[in-house]
């Protein structure tokens, strides 16, 4: 069994490292990865060894706990719960956690300030800024501090103890073991030399305590720790809009009645009515009526889609002032909309390569730090005790034991990559652009070529009449009502094609009498006491006619279609179906072309029909008469030459290529199959996503490196400070205070940066 659950208690990226340890140590447990940035865990297990409940208890005496919820204890219907599965539940519970840090951090700040205060007037004093403090004021502080540390360290700063706690219980160390230890070490020495400083006197100094870097610095990593929460929630905006999208009842047509009843018992099958300005309940094909359709939220395409009799409807789009009804083909976990939801929130807790190093680091950074304070305390002893005296060196090495468990904190590490492709997947998700994993993400920023399949993907994938050449004194109009009159009773997808576009223009079908199939020719049939005949060349020779078909040779090797009308001795003109090119492909490609990218289109159709389509939309070279096997084929090769390839199609025959590109990409217009293949789907069947896809992931990956630039550059520069590194040549010693501030301030910066993603513009 494979799925995602939420974290109870992950509050670093080291408690990352110790569940994904602790789980894959199990047995049955075949993969366990843990991601800060959601706080979830991707598990695959044998059920039949182990199951959730039995991991969670796994991982609890560290701590954490899986996020196992039923339907029932969520609230929801079992389809509801497929889809929704720990989202709900898990923004809920941490709302209720945030709210929780906040009281904490509401009653921590007046005495973090007062503190402060203190801390200001010894320091100003010393200057002679301003005057000493008073023997009674200063007297009733040293009796307030010890109060204040205590209430810090054993009420707001629990969760700091109890990883203290685990660490000497289990020796498993995270973050909030370092701040444990740190202040528990600061508060410890401060109450010996003010229970015990007469004593103590001769052998140390007693005239410094360190309530102030308790106080202070539970302050300010409890502050972070908030403030990174605030920012994570913002993080997860993407499933939440989504899933926001989902209506909650549905009108259907049961026994000749209307019913309302729940999205989750709507059936296969079922007749469901839409009235003007509701969410559409399920995926469906609209049995009667029509509308215009808002999909921005699953296209991100802005104008509304008009929708009539044999058009589909996707679940979330919300109907605008038409009414229409409409059969449920696709219910519950099945629908477009729940499977978006599904690749988004699976792509979010995925890893990117880049991701990597920064695990391999953070994995054994919290145990290296802690030997790393150890011993830097044991080298100020050592070595500071001859030049500075035995309680100077124990003072400054305890400051420098207390900054370097601080400031040494992986959380901006662990937040780099996963919090930017948590933004960057859901803003992608935004635009109408489904990435199936972070990797893939990754990948898409190195492409430097592009191959695209012609049908469905730089053509629209269904015959359009393109083009009318009348020849005779018939108004065009006229002309076109017979051909469409003749073209209605023939199943074939060109005489489809031509009975569109009548449709559409509102041109009106005349009766037919005697219509007849004429085997590899065409059709014919009378219309007003007139014989009619409609098809190909062959058919006009056969007839007899005299006619100058260079026009249409002109025309065929454009890959159009020509279909001939004629009565029995004359041609009165034609029309050309063919695949019409997207309107917005030839900007698509131009867009490539500006990020310096190749395009090569592959298409089975003739290579002049090919080459003269090519042109018209700028590609770079065109590979016609392409088996299925053979676009794999085209795609190694052009590996072998050392390129990035990305490929995009939309057929069964596409799969193949879809699977063997660096990138794989399928147009949502496609089938099933060539969106499995895929690592990025466009809705829409929109090749202007491609670009803005290309774009997502340049911008997503310049943020992820920018991050883990400041949080390598933070962790370089702040532990040789904090250790006392730079005492001897500057006098420089980092206070914890300031420690604090800088570790709570670089998680803040990371996530914040991340979310810059969403406001750039693709």
């Amino acid at each position: 069994m494979k799925n995602t659950y939420k974290i109870k208690g992950m509050h670093c990226v080291s408690c990352a490292s110790i569940i994904e340890k602790t789980l894959k140590k199990t047995e049955g447990v075949d993969l366990a990865e843990a991601n800060y940035g959601n706080e979830s865990v991707k598990l695959s297990f044998d059920e039949n060894k182990t199951n959730a409940e039995d991991l969670s208890k796994k991982i609890e005496p560290f701590g954490y706990s899986l996020v196992t919820e039923t339907a029932s204890d969520m609230g929801m219907s079992e389809d509801e719960h497929k889809v929704h599965t720990g989202i709900g539940q898990s923004k809920k519970e941490k709302l209720t956690e945030i709210k929780e840090m906040k009281n904490k951090i509401i009653s921590a700040i007046p005495l973090a300030i007062l503190n402060i205060f203190i801390m200001g007037w010894d320091i100003f004093s010393q200057y002679k800024i301003v005057g000493e403090m008073n023997g009674v004021v200063q007297g009733f502080f040293n009796y307030l501090l010890p109060l204040m540390a205590t209430y810090m360290l054993f009420v707001v700063g629990k969760p700091y103890l109890f990883g203290f706690y685990r660490f000497l219980k289990y020796g498993k160390a995270n973050m909030d073991t370092l701040i444990g230890i740190g202040t528990t070490a600061a508060y410890l020495y401060s109450i010996i030399i003010s229970a015990f400083g007469p004593v103590l006197k001769n052998f140390i100094n007693v005239e410094h305590t360190y309530y102030d870097v308790v106080i202070v610095v539970i302050t300010f990593i409890t502050l972070g720790k908030y403030l990174e929460a605030r920012s994570k929630i913002k993080t997860g905006d993407a499933i939440e809009k989504l899933l926001n999208l989902q209506a909650k009842t549905a009108l259907v047509v049961r026994a000749g009645k209307e019913i309302e009843i729940s999205v989750s018992e709507v059936m296969h099958g079922d007749f469901i009515i839409i009235k003007p300005g509701t969410k559409i309940p399920v995926d469906g094909i609209i049995t009667e009526g029509s509308s215009f359709l808002d999909e921005s939220m699953v296209t991100g395409e802005p104008m509304p889609v008009k929708k009539k009799i044999g058009d589909s409807v996707v679940a979330g789009t919300i109907n605008t002032n038409g009414a229409f009804t409409f059969k449920a083909t696709k219910v519950g976990g099945e629908t477009l909309l729940a499977q978006i939801i599904k690749m988004v929130e699976e792509a979010q807790g995925s890893r990117a390569p880049i991701q990597a190093l920064a695990d391999k680091i953070s994995a054994v950074f919290v145990p290296i730090v802690l030997v790393l304070a150890f011993i830097t305390l044991g080298l100020w002893l050592l070595f500071g005790t001859g030049s500075l005296g035995f309680s100077q060196a124990l003072s400054f090495g305890l400051v420098s034991f207390v900054s370097i468990l601080v400031i040494a904190c992986p959380c901006a590490l662990g937040l780099a990559t996963p919090t930017a492709i948590i933004v960057g997947v859901g803003k992608g998700s935004k635009e109408g652009i489904l990435i199936k994993d972070a990797e893939t993400l990754e990948k898409l920023h190195k492409v430097d070529t592009v191959v695209v399949d012609k049908t469905g993907t730089v053509t629209l994938g269904k015959p359009t009449l393109v083009d009318i050449q009348n020849l005779s004194d018939l108004k065009d109009e006229e002309l076109i009502s017979i051909l469409a009159t003749l073209e209605k009773k023939s199943e074939h997808p060109i005489a489809q094609a031509i009975v569109n576009y009548v449709e559409e223009k509102k041109i009106n079908i005349k009766k037919i009498l005697n219509f007849e199939g004429l085997q590899g020719k065409g059709i014919k049939g009378t219309i007003n006491n007139v014989e009619y005949f409609a098809g190909n060349l062959k058919l006009v020779k056969d007839l007899g006619i005299i006619f100058n078909a260079s026009k249409i040779e002109e025309f065929t090797a454009q890959g159009k279609t020509p279909v001939i009308l004629v009565t029995k001795n004359k041609v009165l003109g034609f029309v050309m179906v063919a695949d019409e090119i997207k309107k917005e492909a030839k900007q698509a490609v131009s867009d490539l072309h500006k990020l310096g990218i190749k395009v090569v289109m592959l298409t089975g159709d003739d290579e002049k029909a090919a080459n003269y389509m090519a042109g018209l939309v700028g590609i770079d070279e065109v590979v016609a008469h392409v088996m299925p096997e053979n676009k794999l084929n085209k795609i190694k090769e052009l590996q072998a030459e050392g390129k990035i390839v990305a490929m995009t199609g939309d057929g069964v025959n596409d799969a193949p290529a879809l699977a063997q590109a660096d990138v794989g990409i399928a147009m949502s217009t496609g089938t099933d199959v060539a969106i499995e293949s895929a690592g990025i789907t466009l809705l829409h069947g929109d090749i202007s996503k491609l670009v803005k896809a290309i774009k997502l992931s340049k911008i997503t990956m310049r943020g992820i490196k920018q991050n883990l630039f400041w949080a390598f550059f933070y962790n370089i520069i702040g532990i040789p400070l904090a250790s006392g590194l730079f005492y001897p040549i500057f006098g420089w010693l980092l206070n914890p205070v300031f420690a604090g501030m800088a570790m709570a301030l670089s998680s803040v910066s990371v996530v914040s940066n991340s979310l810059r993603i969403k406001t750039k513009k693709l």
